[in-house]
């Protein structure tokens, strides 16, 4: 178990860009009237939005890169380190943090790297630029998570398609000696890799012609090895066999109490999975947020997109204590509790 605090570490800002293009749960053709009643009332997602071809998860942040550091008023020349956390980088090579670093105009100064991370990259990407920033060399760094997830969803497969949404977001990170605490409790079980995976196009698998032959897989279901491959039963049985047990042990090993928690901010899974987890832990429907309904499951950047699109008039006042808790494909899982004070958070921009 990596159970672990970090000093010095400020949240200064989040923001987060989407794309203008919207999809609605009830114009999914593919399935019946009734199944998409269903998915709306289980899984919790009315609409998403869709990225156009060509648009990528670094172009989107992008934009929420620009528009944070003009509200922050940030000099360019002393942000020292940049994390990108996605599954959707632009090229296999190179890495997409030098690209971004050079789109931005940041110092060449500046170390830029990105993290293979999907649902649990939020909360791992801050551990990784935390655990770098806490000696006080580095004092200001941008942490970037986000996916273009419906670009490896097969319309006809009724069990990914209508769940991913996309986005981009950009969190701005300072050195503070005073700063509060951020507490971490990171996992992983590698052994379950298959119940979220694309089975093509790695090196493991190289992309073959055989790879974009779409196959029959169930009633509803039919995708290609390019495509994502989701197994809902042993998520869900995953998430909560661990997620709770998780959360808990943060908690003691910190010495904190959820009744000192302002909001506890879950991965976007589903709304059932959400929802179990929130009783689960007794905790009471105004302490967790949610942003499912109108994007969809955004992966690793569900969680900031929350913080932003249900939080952000309460963070933006003042100092709020938040629990964080990530799941999902790896299989890698984890919560951290952070401190924040008046956080910088630009309105949602669409691209």
């Amino acid at each position: 178990m990596a159970l672990f605090s970090l000093p010095g570490i400020k949240i200064s800002g989040i923001s987060a860009a989407v794309p203008e293009n919207r999809e609605h749960t009830a114009d999914y053709k593919w399935i019946s009237v009734r199944e998409r009643e269903s998915l709306v009332k289980n899984i919790g997602v009315e609409t998403r939005r869709v990225a156009l071809k060509g648009t990528t998860t670094s172009d989107l942040c992008v934009v929420a890169a620009e528009k944070l550091l003009d509200e922050l008023k940030w000099d360019r020349s002393e942000i020292e380190l940049l994390i990108f956390v996605s599954q959707s980088r632009d090229y296999l090579v190179p890495t997409t943090a030098c690209i971004i670093q050079d789109r931005l105009g940041l110092p060449h100064s500046c170390m830029a790297f990105d993290i293979g991370l999907g649902c649990s990259g939020y909360v791992y990407g801050l551990s990784v630029i935390g655990g770098m920033m806490q000696s006080g060399a580095i004092k200001k760094a941008l942490l970037m998570v986000g996916d273009i997830s419906t670009l490896t969803t097969c319309y006809r497969d009724k069990s990914t398609y209508p769940l991913f949404g996309d986005v981009g977001t950009v969190t701005a990170l300072e050195y503070q000696v005073n700063a509060p605490m951020m507490h971490f409790n990171l996992q992983t079980d590698g052994s379950g890799y298959k119940a979220l995976i694309i089975r093509d196009g790695g090196a493991r698998n190289v992309m073959s012609r055989q790879s974009f032959e779409i196959k029959k897989i169930g009633k509803g279901i039919y995708r290609s090895h390019l495509h994502l491959e989701l197994d809902g039963i042993e998520v869900f049985n995953f998430t909560l066999r661990e997620v709770v047990p998780n959360v808990k042990k943060l908690l003691a090993g910190t010495g904190e109490s959820l009744a000192a928690i302002d909001f506890v901010v879950f991965h976007q899974a589903n709304r059932l999975i959400n929802e179990t987890l929130r009783k689960m832990l007794k905790l009471e429907v105004e302490k967790v947020p949610y942003s499912i309904r109108d994007f969809g499951n955004t992966s690793g950047a569900s969680i900031p997109l929350t913080m932003i699109a249900a939080l952000q008039e309460p963070l933006k006042r003042g100092k709020k204590r938040m629990l964080l808790s990530a799941f999902g494909v790896g299989l890698s899982w984890g919560s951290a509790i952070v401190e924040t004070d008046s956080v910088c958070i630009p309105d949602l921009v669409e691209v």
